[in-house]
């Protein structure tokens, strides 16, 4: 099964594309309607998945004009559209063969999908399916229970937050044991860049309740990611890091859906592995275009990283460790950011200290 994505948001290109990939299914991408024209072009997709709200020719016009071509009229179409963007009847209008809201299981859209091709072929994709993994279903599964949860009782939001974070706070603690080498990551890290939003005066950083719980589950999209590529001893292939590379969309999937991470703390979970350069993922944003957040804890995030031990090497000296952060200056890190580490250094190594053998 051929299935051509399009849609102008990068991140979630990359996660429907490697849930898919999982599946066997063969994903071509495209950012717009241009660019798509030319995929279906170049070779003929089995099933077209489509957003709505795109830049240019929107979704339902590109819907309506493949569906009015006699050389594109018989491939199915799913439209994707936000919840307050396009209504079933306008995809009905547009020829559309089956309408999804956002935000959406990527395996929900992958059995629309299946599905589709199943009718095309006179055979389901059902094998597919299920070899897409335990991992990814548990993660999906277990945000919507969340989400759910909150929609129960809104009058009691404090009592279902402090549930969830206690709940996601275990996943994140399980994750490091799953993580191999990570033990007190997520408390290290935590403390690591409170003290750095401290030192460079960032009111809008420190000011937002959710930044805590964005230094603390950053990482919670591992949880989708298997075990032989999170403890790989050697590098990881094209494929696999791309995998890899979804955790932070993965992440923000899952932590969407709940009201008081919205802000800083989502932000942080999608974007901590954005570069100064424009080189990180997943949207490849430089400079300030990165959250503030996200770039004070890219410093903190790198420093726990470079001396703790992982599977492919053994962890760096402090010394070792504050050279590389110094050098990765108007790099890999915001300068200021670099700046607020040297300022409060001597308190970094405490923390440091205090948490080693957490």
């Amino acid at each position: 099964m051929r299935i051509l994505l399009v849609d102008d948001d990068p991140g979630l290109r990359t996660l429907l594309k490697t849930t898919f990939e999982v599946a066997d299914v063969d994903v071509v991408d495209a950012e717009s309607a241009e660019v798509a024209r030319r995929r279906i072009r170049a070779e003929r997709p089995d099933v077209i998945v489509l957003d709505i709200n795109m830049p240019g020719t929107t979704g339902l016009e590109l819907c309506a004009e493949l569906k009015g071509s006699p050389a594109t009229r018989e491939i199915p179409i799913v439209l994707l559209t936000g919840s307050d963007r396009g209504t079933s009847a306008d995809a009905k209008r547009a020829g559309a063969d089956a309408f999804v809201r956002k935000p959406f299981s990527p395996l929900e859209l992958l059995s629309v999908a299946e599905r589709l091709a199943g009718g095309l072929y006179g055979v389901p994709f059902r094998a597919a399916k299920k070899r897409s993994g335990k991992a990814e279903e548990e993660l999906l599964l277990y945000a919507r229970d969340l989400r759910h949860m909150l929609e129960v009782e809104r009058g009691q939001r404090e009592l279902l937050q402090s549930a969830y974070l206690q709940t996601v706070s275990a996943l994140a603690s399980a994750l490091e044991s799953k993580d191999t080498g990570t033990r007190a990551h997520s408390q290290r890290v935590q403390s690591y860049a409170t003290a750095l939003t401290g030192a460079i005066a960032a009111p809008t950083v420190s000011k937002d309740k959710s930044t805590p719980y964005g230094f603390l589950l950053h990482d919670v999209g591992k949880i989708g990611i298997p075990d032989g590529i999170l403890q790989k001893p050697g590098p990881l292939s094209p494929a696999e890091r791309r995998r890899m590379q979804t955790h932070t969309v993965l992440g923000e999937a899952m932590l969407s859906g709940i009201a008081f991470l919205k802000g800083e703390g989502l932000k942080i979970v999608r974007s901590h592995h954005e570069r100064w350069d424009g080189r990180g993922y997943p949207d490849g944003l430089a400079r300030d275009e990165i959250p503030l957040g996200a770039r004070i804890f890219a410093v903190a995030d790198a420093l726990d990283a470079m001396t703790s031990h992982r599977p492919y090497r053994r962890a760096l000296s402090w010394k070792a460790a504050r050279e590389e952060v110094l050098g990765q200056r108007k790099r890999q890190f915001d300068p200021d950011v670099v700046d607020a580490f040297v300022a409060v250094e001597g308190q970094l190594r405490i923390i440091r200290r205090e948490l080693a053998a957490a």
